[in-house]
């Protein structure tokens, strides 16, 4: 009786603090506001910058779409730079990163990475990573130094193949912001895009071009993770957003001719995704 009677105290108490500390620690909209102990959001009041394309673009479909990075800027107080355009590919990395680094170089916090649909869409190669050859190496284990013959991989540098293309954008990223974090992002699931009779953009299930889903694309960019010593966040999957599935076309800007790009609301949710994401990564270093 008297353990049991201990046992009925301890999960009133364990079920206080847990309501308590669910006061405490509650995340709203903005975590600025550190009431009642409320945590302090990591990349609050940071200086971020931001590499993509349309979804990311300010002009794309200009005030009708409100996106994801001025959500974070209205709840974090994040400063955005810009500098995703529509219809952009990875080749397009190194020259956004180098204007970021002209104009706000010494200011930047953090650097955002969204890529990836465009080069699909544009049937581009996924290419392979690296290169082979054996070449002669100095090497030692337990036994005198000597030469011995071994594989050696070096990263593929072209513009031609998808993997190429991130190769090159990741390297001139980490040179002109060494200190800096780096996220990339994932692409977006996608579908049926119908612009005009030159720009007709099949949905996902489709292969493109070059014989490939959308999927190569979406694990080429969690392979760089890996590759490159980089952070992911698996957009593709976390936002749960997929527009084929004709329920969740509340996502996408409209139902008849642009399935592919997320409207207000499926920025908003991007956003608050990328919002509670970011709470793993420092901002700074």
């Amino acid at each position: 009786m008297k353990n049991r009677f201990l046992i009925i105290c301890t999960v009133l108490f364990l079920s206080s603090c847990l309501a308590y500390g669910q006061e405490q620690v509650s995340v709203t909209n903005d975590f600025s506001e550190n009431k009642q102990g409320c945590i302090q959001h990591p990349w609050q009041g940071k200086k971020v910058g931001y590499i993509g394309d349309s979804i990311t673009d300010p002009n794309c479909y200009g005030d009708n779409i409100k996106k994801y990075w001025d959500f974070l800027k209205e709840w974090l107080g994040i400063t955005p730079f810009v500098y995703g355009i529509s219809g952009r590919q990875w080749d397009d990395v190194p020259r956004q990163a180098e204007k970021l680094k002209k104009e706000h170089g010494g200011e930047v916090d953090a650097i955002l990475v969204f890529m990836g649909t465009n080069d699909y869409n544009s049937s581009v190669p996924i290419g392979e990573w690296f290169t082979e050859q054996e070449e002669q190496v100095l090497s030692a284990h337990g036994e005198m130094k000597k030469m011995v013959t071994r594989k050696k991989r070096t990263p593929v540098m072209t513009q031609d193949t998808y993997r190429g293309r991130i190769n090159i954008g990741i390297t001139q990223l980490k040179k002109l912001f060494p200190d800096k974090q780096i996220v990339l992002l994932t692409p977006l699931h996608r579908s049926l895009a119908n612009f005009g009779d030159k720009n007709v953009q099949p949905d996902e299930s489709y292969q493109n071009g070059c014989g490939e889903y959308i999927d190569a694309y979406v694990q080429a960019i969690k392979e760089a993770g890996n590759i490159w010593g980089i952070p992911v966040i698996d957009f593709n999957a976390v936002t749960g957003m997929n527009p084929m599935v004709e329920e969740q076309l509340i996502y996408f800007y409209d139902a008849g001719y642009d399935r592919l790009h997320p409207d207000t609301k499926g920025q908003e949710r991007m956003a608050r995704t990328l919002m509670y994401q970011l709470l793993a990564l420092p901002a700074t270093f």
